[in-house]
């Protein structure tokens, strides 16, 4: 299960609270609220990560790839930032 909350919205920024596990549906859950909040305007979104219990490999390669598009990562878990570190094994999907 995923748990997304905004915790701070303003016309230039906002702040999502994720919860549980990135794994599975919640992916592509994810994907969605991060597009919703950034669209259409120019948003930057930062992604408050401090009560993920677990990420799998599309989750990872997605948390990735937003931080690669500008979303600040802040609060990670040891456990995320670890697997952050290593961009060598993105799953090829």
């Amino acid at each position: 299960m995923l748990r997304i909350t905004v915790v701070e919205s303003s016309n230039i920024a906002v702040t999502l609270r994720v919860e549980g596990r990135i794994t599975g549906p919640w992916v592509e859950e994810l994907r969605t609220a991060c597009r919703l909040h950034t669209s259409p305007d120019d948003v930057q979104l930062s992604l408050e990560l401090a009560d993920i219990s677990f990420a799998d490999a599309r989750g990872i390669a997605l948390l990735r790839e937003l931080r690669n598009r500008g979303v600040g990562l802040i609060r990670t878990t040891p456990f995320v930032a670890e697997q952050l570190k290593d961009g060598t094994s993105d799953p090829k999907f």
